[in-house]
């Protein structure tokens, strides 16, 4: 297992890791079968969408903080409750297919971080299962 370090700079944002993601294909030689990646925390989580247009991150986001308000009618007393039910939405992983040393994304797809609790020095766990 291979660990990629995230370093977030606002409360919530989508941080594109997809460049990341593939230097470390790039530097393990990887070459065909399937990339699990796992995000270890609870306020944050793991997507794929579009990545040419900057605008769709933020979107996403500003989208998810009117759906789900940091203020509410939470029970969770941290402050934070928010952030936990966005992770939940997203998820906490994604599996790429790499072919030929290559991510095998759509032509508009990358691969996001998205924190929720932020800013925060973060985690990305990758797992790597070959083609046999």
């Amino acid at each position: 297992m291979e660990v990629l370090k995230v370093i977030t700079s606002k409360r919530e944002e989508l941080v594109d890791i997809t460049s990341m993601v593939q230097e470390e294909v790039n530097k393990k030689g990887w070459d065909s079968g399937i990339l699990f990646l796992y995000c270890p925390h609870t306020t944050a989580a793991i997507t794929i969408n579009e990545s040419a247009d900057p605008s769709v991150a933020k979107d996403i986001v500003n989208t998810l903080s009117r759906l789900i308000p940091r203020r509410g009618d939470y029970l969770h007393t941290e402050g934070n409750s928010d952030a936990h039910i966005k992770s939940s939405l997203i998820g906490c992983s994604e599996h790429v297919i790499v072919e030929g040393g290559r991510l095998v994304l759509g032509t508009w797809q990358g691969i996001f971080f998205a924190e929720f609790d932020g800013p925060r020095n973060r985690k990305v766990y990758l797992k790597w299962i070959p083609a046999k």
